[in-house]
């Protein structure tokens, strides 16, 4: 079935009102937060098992206005019913599920326009299926790569807590006794002596500078510039640069593997990707791509210009055009990546816990060994 154009789309409510038509600017606008924590969204968990549910339901031959009925009757909490009750009024008062997704202000704009393009080709039971499954990706690959780094964050979190009591309380309390008896301290102690007590004068200025660099990257991560460096210094780290680059490439052929499914034009799959994914290469690499494209090239030519795709990922997606089948190529590609990134994440975690460890370890014992070193020192001369 040949791709819609719906850029000139007009829904029944917007045929009624032209002057409320959308701005062309103002069509995709994307959030890609992974978990909802105040940004009045829907958890990606609630969303997978309402599109699951709703597309399984349309699949079965259940009208929309039933599917939805009985989906509001699945959930226990009042503020999800209260939600999905909307939906389900809106739907029987005329409005299209898309137009209530959007109206409802829990959902993406992705979404909004993925269901809308469903609606439009006949396929919304498997735009609805598709959404699922990424919601259910995103969240499996999110909860790998943490369960990989839980344990040596907190194993890591454990230790710095450890030498911050010891430092901030333990080392001045021999600070004292040692200055009491006089004399002259070993090296090794009068260096941590020092260093606590350049702590305990400098810990709120150092509170203060921690807390001025996430305003600063609070006020200033939307900008370009800001989004340029980050990313470009990110890439940069050994090892983190890698991973980074493999979960958006995976992502990336995700988005690109629904929209593709969904028979929607390239440079409406591109410029949704484009808008969803804030992550600076990518944004850049597709601006190019969409002017690129419109002169004539290729997708796979006019991503090979950007350093950031790897030469394999760029060889399947040349692949995936000459043979027609840019869907089982992109969601090849999506599978590749997420494994890599588990793999690498799992291997990195296996190797931080016992160098954490042995971390504070030393880093427990020397500070012991400092403080004591005075008191076998002065029951020697005795």
């Amino acid at each position: 079935m040949p791709g819609i154009d719906i850029s000139n789309y007009q829904s029944p409510q917007q045929k009624k009102k032209p002057e409320q038509q959308l701005e062309p600017n103002k069509l995709f606008e994307f959030l890609n937060k992974d978990i909802s924590l105040g940004n009045g969204q829907l958890s990606d968990k609630k969303k997978e098992a309402f599109y699951h549910e709703m597309g399984t339901l349309i699949q079965s031959g259940i009208a929309i206005k039933t599917a939805l009925e009985l989906t509001v009757s699945s959930y226990t909490q009042a503020k999800d019913k209260e939600l999905f009750e909307s939906i389900k009024q809106e739907v029987i008062a005329g409005s299209s599920l898309s137009d209530a997704l959007k109206n409802n202000k829990k959902f993406s704009s992705y979404e909004y326009y993925s269901v809308r393009i469903g609606e439009e080709t006949g396929r919304l039971a498997e735009v609805l299926n598709e959404l699922g499954r990424y919601y259910k990706s995103k969240i499996s690959q999110r909860r790998k790569i943490i369960g990989a780094i839980t344990y040596p964050l907190l194993v890591l979190s454990t230790s710095f807590a450890a030498i911050f009591f010891m430092i901030k309380f333990v080392v001045p309390m021999f600070a004292d006794v040692f200055k009491r008896f006089g004399g002259k301290l070993p090296a090794i102690t009068a260096m941590i002596v020092s260093f606590a007590d350049w702590f305990d004068r400098n810990i709120y200025l150092m509170l203060i500078f921690m807390v001025a660099i996430v305003a600063f990257y609070v006020l200033n991560k939307r900008k370009v510039w800001f989004k340029k460096w980050l990313t470009l210094t990110l890439l940069k780290i050994p090892v983190v640069g890698g991973i980074l680059k493999k979960i958006y490439l995976a992502r990336f052929a995700n988005t690109m593997r629904l929209l593709t499914g969904t028979n929607t034009p390239l440079l409406q799959a591109m410029e949704m990707v484009r808008q969803m994914i804030s992550f600076y290469p990518i944004e850049q690499s597709l601006l190019v791509a969409e002017k690129d494209i419109l002169m004539g090239s290729s997708l796979s030519a006019t991503l090979a210009k950007n350093d950031f795709y790897p030469v394999k990922f760029i060889q399947m997606i040349k692949i995936a055009e000459e043979v027609n089948k840019l869907e089982y190529f992109f969601e090849q590609l999506a599978n590749q990546y997420t494994e890599e990134v588990e793999y690498q994440t799992n291997a990195i975690s296996g190797l931080l816990e016992p160098l954490i460890i042995i971390f504070l370890g030393l880093a427990v014992g020397i500070i012991l060994i400092a403080m004591y070193l005075p008191m076998f020192q002065m029951s020697n001369s005795f």
